[in-house]
């Protein structure tokens, strides 16, 4: 049986076609029917650290209910918002699929709060960010192959993983061997499919868990819009119907506007190659004007009546007591890690162990772990 290599002439000129890669650090033979970042994704989606994802809090910590996104639903709704759009656009969906699943692989449990506590706990040792966490796990702390360490994937998945920005997300480009410019358009549009999903499910999960109203969404432009287009009866009747029709909506707004502005943003820098891309010294990937506007009024919003809310900023405290606790009693007996860790402490030094360690946690495993070591049962 011949196999046949995939046609990628439907394309754009300015996509990443994966014959045209940087390659892996390590030299692999490439595999007879699935293509470079085909590849690196299956190998993202079967590490520990992605399956660590599903139980990794997105703005509510995991026992507070079921319903409620968590890392792994988030990067999920990513993938498939990216898709559309590389489809959309003529990119490579395969590489922005890769990046959009490996893309919070570092997220320290309890989300942004307890990135923030690793972060000050390792300020005089370099720091924390997720980005070069993430890009730490696919290289280093995934051991899975003989022949390498990490996962291996491909230069362009790597630079998608380190360079991705969002609001709460600024690259830390120390020690990264590439170029320091922009990124591909397939990690471009991550970037803002990112930023779309957690902005509109946040949506969500605010109504969801009556902290957030439809009164209090209609001082947004974007939200009152949507609203104002849910006329259909069966809409009046059910919230659960009702509140996703408004998520649909407001996605769909953004990606429709997101696709038609790059487009006419690649067509104004003449942008012909991936080298063209790179040369703009800028994102090519863009809402127009006033969708960005629109976009920045509900982010405002969702900080001001969702993410300061009582409740979550209660659920913050706790989460970065805990991890406080738990890095202080670690570091004080590198006994209590598991063996293989204590094994990296000489070559890594002992607080950058605990914090791979730390961070590596699920949220019910760092509350387990608070319990077994303080015997106190905390409800986040």
């Amino acid at each position: 049986m011949r196999i046949m290599g995939r046609d990628t002439s439907y394309l754009a000129t300015y996509a990443m076609r994966s014959g045209e890669s940087r390659g892996r650090a390590y030299p692999e033979e490439e595999h007879p029917f699935r293509d470079p970042f085909q590849r690196d994704r299956d190998r993202v989606v079967h590490c520990s650290a992605f399956r660590r994802l599903e139980k990794k809090t997105q703005v509510f910590v995991a026992p507070e209910g079921d319903y409620y996104r968590t890392r792994l639903t988030h990067t999920i709704e990513v993938s498939q918002i990216s898709r559309t759009i590389a489809r959309a656009l003529g990119l490579n969906e395969e590489l922005s699929e890769a990046i959009s699943l490996a893309h919070d692989l570092g997220h320290a449990p309890f989300g942004h709060t307890g990135e923030q506590a690793l972060h000050e706990l390792m300020s005089d040792r370099g720091g924390f960010e997720h980005n070069r966490q993430g890009l730490r796990i696919v290289d280093f702390l995934e051991s899975r192959y003989p022949d390498f360490p990490g996962l291996n994937l491909s230069f362009e998945v790597r630079e998608g993983i380190i360079k991705h920005v969002t609001d709460y997300d600024s690259p830390d480009l120390d020690g990264w061997e590439g170029p320091a410019g922009p990124p591909t358009l397939e990690a471009q549009i991550v970037n803002f499919a990112d930023q779309i999903t957690y902005t509109c499910h946040d949506v969500d999960d605010g109504l969801k868990a009556n902290i957030l109203t439809e009164t209090i969404l209609r001082r947004s432009v974007l939200c009152s819009e949507a609203l104002d287009d849910m006329s259909h009866p069966a809409l009046q009747s059910s919230d659960k119907m009702r509140r996703y029709q408004l998520i649909r909506r407001l996605i769909d707004r953004q990606v429709t506007d997101l696709v038609k502005q790059t487009a006419e943003n690649i067509g104004e820098a003449g942008a012909k190659s991936v080298a063209d891309v790179r040369d703009c010294g800028k994102s090519l990937v863009s809402f127009g004007a006033e969708m960005a506007v629109k976009a920045a009024e509900l982010k405002k919003l969702l900080y001001e009546n969702f993410y300061r809310d009582h409740r979550v900023v209660r659920m913050a405290y706790k989460a970065r007591r805990i991890l406080t606790g738990l890095f202080g009693a670690i570091l004080g007996d590198p006994d209590l890690l598991p063996v293989e860790l204590r094994q990296r402490i000489e070559k890594d030094g002992i607080h950058r162990v605990v914090c791979d360690y730390i961070s590596g946690m699920t949220d019910s495993y760092a509350l387990s772990e608070n319990s077994r070591l303080f015997g106190l049962t905390e409800q986040i």
